[in-house]
């Protein structure tokens, strides 16, 4: 079986991580060049991979037999470099976000179209051990019919790195939208038909965001409500509301609280609250699945990605539900800006 040939474009905390360690130890891949200006990144990936280097992705691209490029550098050269990189037959894995609009978006997947090369927008916490434990529960009917869901992170962790500043489209919504967003859609799988959005500038450094809160409605009226906040992280990160119990998830515990509800309701009680037991159910992460990653795990996923270069099945994240979800970033934004609900023409579908 011939080795993927594959470069990593940006080789920072999670270039030289969540991508390199997979390319390094599955037998799938060989990495055969990185790419990054920094003097220290380069060396670093020098010593580890005994490679060859560049600080010139164009130069790379000349000169380099390759089947995949891995970029992950600042939000706003993803659009440029994928072009790129599709345009000299290379295809291309790029990091969250993908694209920071859906203009980018599309330019990005027209390029594909035109080079015959696969773009795979990495959407990690698709994969992610919380959403596929709670796709099953919500599947059993252990709440009943879902009606409310709520994801959501906290911390009181300052940034001063270049996700700060809006000349490279930092922001939260950006890095944390494409989790914190994308997840409670996935696990409802309906188009959704609403969007309202809020950002706030708290406690970062910089100019963009380092808040978010967006509510979301669904084409069969589930509510949605996301947010990257500040706040102490004791607080549940799903909460999942249905007309039988709720869900609570916290990291990777899960308690379900089941309603034990009457089969009818005594009509000479009018007027009376019917009494409802609450039965608790308390499952452990260990319990989950067996992988135990929240945002999916990259040895995981990086055997499927080898799979798709080769032609074998078809990658996860379909490039329509990619770009549905940006639209979605992109509607959140514009609540925001606009002070308004905006009412999606375009039903978006992103499962």
């Amino acid at each position: 079986m011939m080795k993927i040939k594959t470069a990593i474009l940006g080789y920072g905390r999670s270039g030289s991580t969540l991508h390199a360690d997979p390319i390094e130890k599955l037998p799938d891949f060989e990495l055969t060049s990185v790419c990054d200006i920094d003097p220290k990144a380069k060396e670093n990936a020098s010593n580890r991979f005994k490679c060859r280097i560049y600080d010139d992705y164009m130069e790379m691209l000349q000169k380099e037999t390759l089947d995949l490029v891995v970029i992950v550098t600042q939000n706003n050269q993803h659009c440029r470099m994928t072009c790129d990189c599709l345009k000299s037959g290379k295809n291309v894995l790029v990091t969250k976000p993908w694209a920071i609009n859906a203009d980018e978006a599309e330019e990005m997947i027209k390029a594909a179209k035109e080079s015959e090369k696969k773009l795979l927008p990495w959407l990690p916490a698709r994969w992610g051990c919380d959403l596929l434990r709670l796709k099953e529960l919500i599947e059993s009917g252990v709440i009943g019919k879902v009606f409310q869901v709520r994801r959501s992170e906290f911390s009181f962790g300052i940034r001063h790195d270049w996700q700060t500043l809006k000349e490279f489209n930092g922001g939260y919504l950006l890095n944390w939208g494409p989790h914190l967003v994308d997840q409670p859609v996935q696990l409802i799988g309906k188009p959704v038909k609403s969007v309202y959005g809020e950002l706030k500038q708290i406690i970062n450094p910089g100019d963009v965001e380092d808040v978010f809160f967006a509510v979301m409605k669904t084409e069969d009226d589930v509510t949605i409500v996301s947010e990257y906040n500040i706040g102490s992280d004791n607080l549940p990160n799903w909460i999942i509301q249905g007309d039988k119990g709720t869900i609570y998830v916290k990291t990777t515990e899960i308690e379900i609280h089941k309603a034990s509800l009457p089969d009818a309701v005594d009509p000479t009680t009018y007027g009376n609250k019917t009494k409802i037991d609450v039965i608790n159910d308390r499952i452990q992460g260990t319990n989950m699945i067996t992988m135990n990653k929240r945002y999916g795990d990259s040895m995981v996923i990086y055997p499927h990605i080898a799979r798709v270069i080769r032609g074998e099945e078809q990658y996860m994240v379909a490039l329509e539900s990619a770009l549905n979800l940006t639209k979605l970033l992109d509607a959140i934004r514009k609540s925001h800006e606009t002070g308004q609900l905006i009412c999606l023409t375009d039903r978006l579908k992103i499962i």
